[in-house]
């Protein structure tokens, strides 16, 4: 994979700091708890320049500042693909911010830790990413290369498209209204549409900067397929739970991935006009 041209400057670097307590409320009570149950400072945690606590505290370790550009890149990559894919449908694209954090950070969707994985937040059009998870990636997934992280950071702002299509709040509105086993086959679908758009990403980024090297499309079909819920379910259970996925299948996300970088479009990402995803 090769990384040329501009970086983007949409990034929040909160590495090594707390969670970002804004305007007190939920979070701020749920850590309040937390540090009282612990045994903790409450007043370190909600202030950390108490007691000479700084925000980076003698703990913490920055991801290296390579990961970093790395992340930039990919994320100038994104914005101009789908900057060009809603000029020509007509639409303008609104660029979203990407939060690197380290162990747990606040966002508009609630507390965050880096155990969830990478998420994308709705009501901040945010994409939160603690950079130990491309660490897991390699280590628990088996999916090294730059472009299986690369994936990551492209199925993320996938979901941050979806938001801005209005196809986020079409199918939340679904789950609210369904039974949690149709609630799940809609986020599945959710989910499969984001690998998809990543495919989408990858084929258009090819066209505009010929980024790619040999076996890089191998190695984000490789990570889809390692983080499919049937893998992850047989990892940790020793079985597997169709009516409880939430992401598809490895198959299913591999090939989506797949179907989005052979098809180019949006219309080839619609998974949820396809009778079985």
């Amino acid at each position: 994979m090769r990384l040329g041209g501009r970086r983007s400057g949409n990034i929040e670097d909160r590495r090594g700091m707390g969670p970002v307590l804004v305007g007190g409320g939920l979070g701020t009570i749920v850590l309040l708890v937390l540090a009282l149950v612990f045994g903790l400072d409450p007043g370190v945690l909600v202030n950390p320049e108490k007691e000479g606590v700084n925000a980076r505290g003698p703990e913490s370790v920055p991801a290296d500042d390579s990961t970093k550009d790395f992340i930039a890149a990919v994320l100038a990559y994104t914005e101009d693909t789908w900057s060009d894919v809603f000029q020509r449908e007509g639409l303008t694209y609104r660029e979203p911010k990407l939060v690197l954090f380290t162990g747990a950070v606040e966002s508009a969707c609630g507390f965050g830790q880096a155990a969830m994985g990478p998420f994308y937040c709705p009501p901040d059009e945010k994409v939160y990413l603690d950079t130990s998870f491309f660490q897991e990636l390699r280590d628990r997934f088996r999916s090294p290369g730059d472009f299986a992280q690369a994936y990551v950071i492209a199925h993320e702002v996938g979901h941050h498209v979806q938001n801005l299509l209005g196809i986020s709040d079409q199918v939340h509105g679904i789950q609210q209204r369904s039974s949690r086993e149709r609630a799940n086959q809609a986020s599945v679908r959710l989910e499969l549409q984001a690998d998809c758009f990543a495919g989408l990403w990858a084929r258009h980024t090819e066209q505009m900067q010929q980024f790619l090297d040999p076996g890089d499309v191998e190695e984000a079909l490789g990570a889809a397929s390692m983080i499919g819920d049937d893998r992850l379910q047989m990892q940790s259970r020793g079985y597997v739970v169709p009516e409880s996925f939430t992401h598809g299948t490895a198959e299913q996300r591999s090939r989506w991935f797949h179907k989005g970088f052979e098809g180019g479009t949006t219309d080839s990402c619609d998974t949820f006009r396809v009778a079985n995803p």
